[in-house]
């Protein structure tokens, strides 16, 4: 029996590009895929559920876990934490299921450096015309922060090379087909299912 361990998949890209949108089509299709819970030290929103929508914690009990390097990753916004909790993760990849992180861009370069062994899928758009549409069609922002975020949008694209995977998400169906497909291929990767496979000979062997 070869015993198959859960792959981390991170889903990331400039903001306005529609990584939640995408993450949010895939997990209503058919996927074995689990959602990473985040963590958070902001009070619960109501209706929201601890060990369901976040795990909430109180800022000392965040902290503690930075100092002992329990996060795969962290920021801070607006006053509060919000990270990856590692143990979480390790759990749910050593039962052999597929984690997969949808996250901006500096939380996906820490997450790289804290778990090199992730699988990085950069989302693109088809266009900066395009990403420039989208960000003033949500209608909330100044002219000047759709300057500002365009200008951290082009800065992220640059740090494409970090990333295993490039998705264009021209239009959300093939962008989740694509993304499933990353899925499948690598379950199907030579080293990892030769190290499986050669475990499973040595236990057999033993």
């Amino acid at each position: 029996m070869i015993d198959e361990k859960g792959i981390l998949f991170i889903l990331s890209g400039p903001s306005g590009v529609g990584k939640g949108t995408v993450r949010k089509s895939l997990f209503e299709k058919d996927t074995d895929l689990r959602y990473s819970i985040s963590m958070t030290t902001r009070d619960p929103r109501e209706g929201e559920v601890d060990g369901v929508d976040y795990f909430f914690k109180s800022k000392e009990e965040f902290e503690t876990l930075i100092e002992n390097k329990k996060l795969i990753e962290y920021a801070q916004y607006v006053g509060n934490y919000y990270g990856t909790p590692k143990d979480y993760v390790e759990q749910q990849l050593e039962s052999g299921n597929d984690v997969f992180l949808e996250i901006e861009v500096q939380g996906a370069l820490q997450v790289k450096e804290n778990f090199p062994q992730g699988v990085f899928v950069f989302l693109i758009p088809p266009s900066l015309e395009e990403l420039k549409d989208r960000i003033i069609s949500r209608g909330t922002e100044t002219e000047e922060l759709v300057r500002n975020r365009l200008a951290a949008a082009k800065e992220e694209i640059e740090m494409m090379d970090y990333y295993d995977y490039v998705v264009v998400n021209d239009q959300i169906d093939r962008a989740v087909d694509t993304v499933q497909s990353i899925v499948r291929s690598e379950h199907c990767k030579r080293d990892r299912v030769a190290k499986q496979y050669k475990q499973a000979l040595e236990r057999d062997e033993s």
